[in-house]
């Protein structure tokens, strides 16, 4: 859409769709909704003697309302606000007509019965953030930890010089350091994942005030501990104030952005390896690197990503930082920021799609990997001088050290003289010299 603000419904708007079923205006209202009539029919199931009159076969027709509620019906209820200034009032007021139009009129006043915004908001939010999290999130995530998983695997065997401070290190194997990401992002996923999905739900202050004047002899927090576990599969916080503490759905966003600074690092990595040649990237017709340079293939995918996740990291940690503070029992402020949940995780979808189709266009150099590798004989220094340590040789670290550091040019040649000049056996001559950069990776 050309005329958009935001890049994320804007140019990324392909790229972004699926959250939309989560995230939109629309989506809100409609998980308000839902949680609505969840709660009427939880009310009728409590033996009230006021809904005694409630006809159980109507329940697949006030769930169907949900289901098939339409962007018709979501513009309905904004007409309704523009009156009401209330967004959550003017949910009320579109259910109660539509009880009218299934003959349950005399029922209408249990809808959003002694309840508060916040008990709609605290609960329709963190359920379209699960559902958005089980059925968008995730499966991008374990798609891309499967890509790193596979590429670990496709290139074990593949010797690399290392770099430490960006300087020439012991040889380690590419694919470990594919792997090492891979298990990261596996750890981090599975910290996410225990955190539990909390939500508010309690009346104006937390305390069920209007529920118990009404009906004093009815167990309210049990209720409500039901209701949002087994109608609505989440977790429920108790005791509140008048909204959720957030500090679950903090955790979450810390969460998110860890699994973003690993997706960072390792965009980076992948940057810097294309830098020095160890990939390159498949072109593509028709596609232009440079408006100047005709040669350039620009490693723009991970730049991209890097980019958009470095947005949805800033957005998480506000979101973190804001969201479980609020004054006395309560401010509007989490309103309007909670209204940006969407934004960070639409930024991180870009990235992973981005991440993918780099990684889709990589292509695995091994004569440079193999050239650096034999530019650098002095990185087997290490293992020559611990097998002399194992010998009982006398300062065999200073020897190599003196040998070495600082030094360009080692090659194999210089370090098999510096080995026949060593008082050992002929064996232990026989087992440094078999030691190279390219089998010098340990395992």
């Amino acid at each position: 859409m050309l005329t958009a603000i935001s890049p994320i419904d804007g140019r990324y708007a392909d790229k972004t769709a699926a959250l939309s079923e989560f995230f939109s205006e629309h989506a809100l209202i409609r998980y308000r909704v839902f949680v609505e009539i969840q709660y009427f029919i939880a009310l009728c199931q409590m033996d009230l003697p006021e809904l005694s009159a409630f006809d159980d076969n109507k329940i697949d027709e006030l769930n169907g309302i949900f289901e098939h509620f339409s962007i018709a019906d979501s513009e309905y209820v904004k007409a309704t606000e523009r009156t009401t200034n209330h967004d959550v009032k003017a949910v009320e007021y579109f259910l109660k007509e539509r009880f009218d139009g299934l003959e349950m009129g005399d029922l209408r006043e249990f809808v959003h019965f002694g309840l508060t915004s916040q008990d709609i908001n605290n609960t329709a939010i963190p359920l379209l953030f699960k559902h958005a999290l089980e059925r968008v999130y995730y499966p991008m995530l374990d798609d891309l930890i499967e890509q790193l998983e596979a590429m670990s695997l496709d290139w074990s065997h593949v010797p690399m010089l290392a770099r430490t401070h960006g300087q020439p290190a012991s040889p380690t194997l590419l694919g470990k350091e594919i792997g090492v990401f891979a298990a990261r992002l596996k750890v981090q996923k599975q910290l996410l994942k225990a955190i539990p999905h909390k939500a508010k739900f309690g009346g104006a202050t937390g305390n069920f005030n209007a529920h118990y004047a009404a009906y004093p002899d009815d167990n309210w927090q049990e209720f409500a501990d039901n209701f949002v576990h087994e109608f609505l599969g989440l977790e429920r916080s108790s005791p509140t104030t008048q909204i959720e503490h957030y500090d679950c759905l903090a955790a979450q966003c810390h969460g998110m952005s860890r699994i973003n600074t690993i997706l960072i690092d390792f965009c980076r990595d992948i940057w810097t390896y294309i830098s020095i040649e160890y990939f390159r990237q498949k072109t593509i017709a028709g596609e232009i690197g440079s408006s100047a340079m005709p040669h350039k293939v620009n490693p723009i995918d991970f730049e991209n990503a890097e980019g958009n996740l470095g947005i949805a990291n800033a957005i998480y940690s506000h979101l973190a930082e804001k969201l479980p503070i609020s004054r006395l029992q309560r401010d509007l402020t989490d309103s309007t920021v909670l209204r940006n949940l969407g934004v960070p995780v639409a930024h991180t979808v870009i990235a992973f799609q981005s991440i993918h189709k780099g990684i889709s266009k990589l292509l695995l150099n091994e004569g440079k990997l193999f050239a650096d590798l034999e530019d650098n004989w002095m990185v087997v220094a290490e293992g020559i001088q611990v097998i002399l340590r194992r010998e009982g040789y006398p300062k065999p670290y200073e020897a190599l050290k003196e040998l070495t550091r600082g030094r360009t040019g080692i090659t194999q040649e210089i370090l098999h003289e510096f080995i026949n000049g060593l008082y050992v056996s002929p064996k232990v001559k026989e087992e440094l010299k078999a030691l190279t950069p390219h089998n010098y990776t340990g395992k």
